[in-house]
C-alpha cells in the first residue's frame, strides 16, 4: 500500500511544488474512494495538481470546463436514436471515467451542478430511466476560483457535502517558485509526467483499505466529533453522518499509507479540517465575528475527548 502512495506521491510533486501537504491529501483521498474540491486563487496551480494526479494513474480521465452553458446532459450523457439500428442508444457523457477534472465547478449553473450528485455519491448515472455504472476507481477533481463571484454559481451543500475533502494550495515560498521557473518556465511541466499505478491498482488498494481494523471507541469517537458541529454555537448547519464517514474513510486511508494495519485517533484529528470544515454553514453571529469554519473544527478537536488506548 506505502509503495503505491509513495509512487503516486512522489509523481505528482514533480509539478506540484513545495505543497507536500496538499499532494498528500490529494493521494490520501484517491486512496479512500473520495473526491476533492480544490478551491484557491488563480494561477497557484490548482488544475496542475489535478491533471498530475490524473496522469499519474494509467486510467481514462475526462475534463469538464464547467462554463454557464453547460448542459447537464454533456455530463451525464444522452439518449440519441441511431437512424440505421432503428434504436436508441446511450451516448455516455464526460463523468463515464475513472478519473474527471472539473475545471472551475461553480461556473456552471444550478442544473449541472446536480448532474454530479448521483454520480459523485451512488456511482451511477440515471438517463431516461436507465442505470448505467460508472467506472472503479471513480475520483472527481474540482477545482473553483473563491475571490472571483462575478459570473459564479455557489456550490449547494449537498454538493460539497459529496466531496471528501476541500484543500487549498496557497502560494508556495520563494524557493519553491524559484523551481517552478526553472522546471515550467522552460516548458517541462505535467506533459511528462507518466503513470506510475493503474487503474487496477488504485481499485485494490481501495478494497484493501476497507478492510482495516477501527477500534470501536475510535468510531464513536467520529461520531462524537461529528455530533459536536451540529452543537456547536457558531454554526447553523453541522456535519451530516456522510463526513463521519468520510472522515473514517480518508483515516483508514491515511493509516494505510504508513504501513498501519489499524487506525489511530491522531489519523482522525489529522484529517478532521479538510474534511469537515467545508461542510459547515456558520451562523450569522459567527460570519459577522469573521470565524473559519476551520476555526470551528480546531475547537471541536480541542473538546471532545480523545479515546485513550
Amino acid at each position: 500500500m506505502s509503495a503505491t502512495y509513495e509512487r503516486i506521491r512522489a509523481n505528482v510533486a514533480q509539478v506540484v511544488r513545495g505543497k507536500p501537504e496538499v499532494v498528500r491529501l490529494s493521494v490520501v483521498a484517491m486512496l479512500a474512494e473520495g473526491h476533492v474540491l480544490v478551491e484557491d486563487v488563480p494561477g497557484v496551480g490548482k488544475t496542475l495538481l489535478a491533471k498530475a494526479i490524473a496522469k499519474s494513474v494509467a486510467s481514462t480521465v475526462r475534463r469538464v470546463q464547467f462554463t454557464p452553458d453547460l448542459l447537464p446532459s454533456d455530463v451525464t450523457g444522452t439518449t440519441v436514436y441511431n437512424s440505421e439500428d432503428h434504436q436508441w442508444e446511450f451516448k455516455p457523457g464526460a463523468v463515464f471515467a475513472n478519473i474527471v477534472l472539473g475545471d472551475e465547478i461553480n461556473r456552471a449553473g444550478p442544473k449541472t451542478q446536480s448532474a454530479l450528485l448521483e454520480a459523485m455519491e451512488e456511482r451511477t448515472v440515471t438517463v431516461d430511466g436507465t442505470t448505467h455504472e460508472l467506472a472503479t476507481p471513480f475520483m472527481v477533481i474540482a477545482t473553483q476560483n473563491p475571490v472571483e463571484l462575478e459570473g459564479t454559481y455557489p456550490l449547494p451543500e449537498a454538493q460539497r457535502d459529496r466531496f471528501m475533502m476541500k484543500v487549498t494550495i496557497g502560494y508556495p515560498d520563494a524557493d519553491a517558485e524559484l523551481q517552478v521557473l526553472e522546471t515550467q518556465g522552460s516548458g517541462a511541466g505535467v506533459s511528462e509526467i507518466q503513470p506510475v499505478a493503474s487503474a487496477q491498482d488504485v481499485a485494490a488498494q481501495i478494497e484493501t483499505i476497507k478492510t482495516l481494523h477501527a477500534a470501536d471507541p475510535l468510531k464513536r469517537y467520529v461520531v462524537e466529533l461529528v455530533r459536536a458541529t451540529r452543537e456547536h454555537p457558531g454554526t447553523e448547519l453541522g456535519c451530516s453522518p456522510r463526513a463521519g464517514l468520510a472522515l473514517l474513510r480518508a483515516a483508514r486511508a491515511a493509516a494505510a499509507i504508513v504501513g498501519r494495519e489499524y487506525v489511530v485517533p491522531d489519523d482522525v484529528k489529522a484529517l478532521a479540517v479538510p474534511v469537515l470544515a467545508h461542510r459547515l454553514i456558520l451562523s450569522p453571529d459567527a460570519q459577522m465575528s469573521g470565524t473559519a469554519p476551520e476555526a470551528v473544527i480546531s475547537e471541536v478537536l480541542r473538546t471532545v475527548p480523545v479515546p485513550e488506548r
